[in-house]
């Protein structure tokens, strides 16, 4: 099926919502928003380049001295300084007269998003900024974002991407074209501590019924008592828990496109078993990320899945009795990839420029510090190749499993799935009260109703 961007309905309704926001807020946003009848003329231009920049014109090459206006957001003041180091690197070193001008923004829970899109439609001049993929549809839509598939088709580095990286740059979009430049991921990955292992006698699954025998054998009762001291697999049925979920369709076969497939159900069935069996802790329902994580660092589960983002809090806790396999392939493979890119604005007066600066942060020297400065997954081949990333048992994962990573459908219906369509629905599958087809078919409906 098809993915659909934001419908006008929703882009409507989202306009007017965020719009009322910024006229409560006044200038919240930091950005230089138009005041006066110049306001008009910004976005006349900025419609001219929407234009320009649909109908994939090549860039020149040319690079005149000037200023990229760029704004992102930082986890903490660590990264924020970070930042200014690579932006100063960047300004020293670059030979073409780019000056960044790097201008921090909150991240608010995702206000930071909403307030990029009051900047944006009010006429500021930010060049560029700091990505996250659902927010794609909705600036595409309204002609904000400048088209990179002519700039990167004409990069020498654009081969330095795994293919599937772009992939999902498409996906995000309008289906045909990049609009959002690969910077840093986070690839879910499968934790186990192999000293449970060995004492439970198996070695590292390689296919998907390997791993689903792994969750058996790992359920253990070490005391004789007939009493469960171990259980296979550390299950999230919360909120967030459809990412992992996701890796159990795909490995008998199914998709995020049709949820309702023979194969597709068979992956929900898998699921359901695991629980029944008691090869999940009975709070799986309703455990979220810090009940997996609880449980697994207090030797509850053998294994679970998340990404590098908890990897130095396993070492803590575990030293070297704790590693890492990308999810096995069965008849598909599929794990979920966590994201932060970076977009050029089509009002950007300088977009080869502008390029200069995202393709730096992509798989240049920026890519290499600020990866190796926040622990994410580098998207360049080259600086995965690394001894420090190569050396490093939980990169190494996420490296091994990025050609087959993906994300959920970015649609109008995806937010309102996730926060209380997909938990719900598949708690009502674990305990029993619907079945597998009865579970995928209300998935299936809520997804792209």
């Amino acid at each position: 099926m098809k993915q659909k961007s934001l419908s006008k309905r929703t882009i409507a309704l989202a306009m007017a919502a965020l719009m009322a926001a910024a006229t409560m807020s006044g200038c919240s946003t930091g950005g230089k928003e138009s005041k006066n009848p110049s306001e008009t003329t910004k976005k006349e231009t900025a419609a001219t380049a929407a234009s320009e920049a649909k109908a994939g014109q090549a860039p020149t090459g040319e690079i005149k001295p000037c200023t990229i206006k760029f704004r992102y957001w930082a986890d903490n003041t660590d990264y924020s300084q970070l930042m200014q180091d690579i932006i100063k690197k960047f300004n020293e070193e670059n030979g073409k007269g780019i000056t960044v001008v790097g201008e921090e923004s909150p991240w608010d829970g995702g206000a930071y998003s909403e307030n990029l899109f009051n900047t944006k439609m009010g006429g500021g001049d930010v060049d560029c900024a700091t990505w996250k993929l659902t927010s794609t549809p909705l600036f595409v839509n309204n002609d904000l974002l400048a088209d990179l598939t002519p700039f990167i088709d004409a990069w020498d580095k654009k081969n330095d991407i795994d293919e599937n990286i772009y992939n999902i740059m498409v996906e995000a979009g309008d289906m045909e074209r990049i609009y959002v430049m690969p910077w840093n991921i986070q690839v879910l990955y499968v934790y186990y501590r192999p000293s449970v292992f060995k004492q439970a006698g198996i070695e590292v699954p390689k296919t998907y019924e390997e791993f689903l025998q792994a969750i058996e054998k790992c359920t253990l009762d070490t005391n004789g008592d007939g009493k469960t001291d171990i259980y296979g697999f550390g299950m999230r049925g919360a909120k967030g828990g459809q990412e992992p979920w996701g890796s159990f369709i795909y490995g008998r076969g199914g998709s995020f496109k049709d949820l309702t497939t023979p194969e597709a159900e068979q992956g929900m069935q898998d699921f359901i078993d695991i629980y029944k069996k008691g090869y999940v802790p009975p709070t799986a329902v309703s455990d979220g990320f810090s009940e997996i994580i609880a449980n697994f660092q207090s030797g509850l589960t053998a294994m679970t899945i998340h990404h590098t983002g908890s990897s130095k809090d396993m070492e803590k806790v575990f030293g070297d009795d704790v590693s890492a396999f990308p999810f096995p392939a069965g008849k598909g493979q599929w794990t979920s990839m966590g994201d932060t890119e970076t977009v050029i604005f089509n009002s950007c007066e300088n977009k080869e420029a502008a390029f200069e600066w995202v393709s730096y942060l992509a798989a240049g020297e920026g890519q290499k510090m600020w990866c190796e400065g926040t622990g994410n997954v580098p998207v360049s081949k080259s600086i995965q190749a690394s001894d420090f990333f190569q050396n490093n048992r939980f990169m190494k994962a996420s490296i091994d499993g990025q050609g087959y990573a993906g994300i959920v459908p970015i649609l109008d219906t995806t937010t309102e799935w996730i926060s209380s369509l997909w938990p719900n629905t598949v708690s009502q599958a674990l305990t029993g009260s619907i079945t597998a087809k009865q579970c995928m078919r209300t998935l299936q409906d809520g997804l792209y109703q």
